[in-house]
């Protein structure tokens, strides 16, 4: 007979399949299992869609199996309130679901122990923590956000074989990765809820910043956000230009452009001395329900973060193919090092080299 471990494991893999559509939603997962074996499951898939007990309910029903008297595995802490979709603790209590197992609480503050204590009062045995860690690791950026209300920091960036991340800057801005790792990117933007650059890049590369492959389903595309001190962003660059997302401009003080477009939106947020501090760029996207930032560059916005130490993770790319010219804006690991941060895998894709950098919690400690 399978255990308790195991059950959770498969929820876990179920919550997976919602990875980028369920957005501010977190990942969740749900098996129904009686006498020791599986009779049904089900995953949270879009926003405005089943949570993972509705829908494992639903297709316990879809199979003509009752789930009277079944053990629920779930990987986060049932809701008890009213969203876009009833509570579930009201459906599992429905359902005659007789025992909860969970695997993390939730620590959202419309919840925080409500839907627990709201089955125990009804008469159901809940047992809570199995694999929590494991289930906190893969909502990771949801349970960030609600425990310190800012968006969780993942830092991007791509280098050649000398660290430089852009070439002689008199000629056009050229891509250097793999179409392999491009493709990872873009499933990185999808697992985010806005991506920030500097204006300089958006000057040297004007990047569309868009999700390109992967599908997000009916959740509202990343926020591509801009940190522009003084206003240079250029009217027909494509930020400005392309409507499929929204834009969102951080200046120091008011500009005198009044012709945006309807997606783009102009914040000013600085400082005494004048400056856009990370952190309360941070406070800005978090209190706007941003739990997940992906900053893409460059190298000044990049060592912003990492000198604020507020970055949570990093995707490194490393390409075998030199860039043009022999000067250029360099960035290195031992960066990344000093900020707090340490390599945790490497794998080769298509030639590059892409490493992934977690937040060491060591240092910070």
């Amino acid at each position: 007979m399978a255990s308790d471990e195991e059950f959770m494991q498969h929820a876990l893999k179920l919550a997976e399949r919602g990875r980028g559509r369920v957005m501010p939603n977190p990942l969740v997962g749900c098996v129904l299992v009686k006498d020791g074996r599986i009779i049904a499951e089900g995953w949270h898939d879009r926003i405005g869609g089943l949570h993972a007990e509705q829908a494992a309910i639903a297709d316990a029903e879809t199979r003509g199996i009752s789930p009277q008297g079944s053990t629920a595995y779930i990987t986060l802490e049932p809701c008890n309130h009213f969203g876009r979709t009833p509570p579930c603790t009201e459906a599992l209590l429905w359902a005659g679901v007789t025992h909860v197992v969970i695997g993390a609480s939730d620590p959202n503050p419309t919840v925080r122990g409500g839907g627990s204590v709201a089955l125990r009062q009804a008469g159901m045995d809940v047992e809570e923590g199995v694999l929590a860690d494991e289930c906190r690791e893969q909502m990771r950026e949801f349970m960030h956000w609600c425990e310190s209300k800012r968006p969780y920091v993942l830092l991007k960036a791509a280098l050649d074989p000398s660290g430089r991340i852009d070439g002689d800057q008199s000629e056009p801005a050229e891509r250097f990765s793999s179409e392999a790792s491009l493709e990872i990117v873009h499933q990185l933007r999808s697992e985010s809820m806005a991506i920030l650059v500097g204006i300089n890049t958006v000057i040297r590369d004007d990047p569309s910043l868009t999700v390109r492959g992967p599908d997000i389903g009916t959740r509202l595309p990343p926020v591509r956000v801009v940190i522009d001190p003084s206003g240079r962003i250029p009217s027909d660059c494509a930020l400005m230009q392309d409507s499929s997302a929204p834009t969102l401009l951080i200046h120091c003080e008011e500009t005198n452009q009044v012709h945006d477009q309807p997606h783009v939106e102009r914040v000013i947020l600085s400082d005494d001395d004048g400056e856009i501090s990370v952190e309360r760029v941070l406070d800005m996207l978090g209190d706007r329900g941003i739990q997940s930032l992906m900053v893409e560059g460059g190298a000044d916005t990049w060592r912003r973060f990492l000198a604020e130490e507020m970055v949570d993770s990093a995707h490194l790319c490393r390409s075998p193919f030199n860039l043009a010219g022999e000067d250029g804006v360099t960035f290195e690991e031992h960066e990344l090092t000093a900020a707090g941060l340490r390599r945790v895998s490497v794998i080769d894709v298509d030639g590059d080299e892409i490493s992934s950098w977690e937040r060491d919690i060591d240092h910070w400690s």
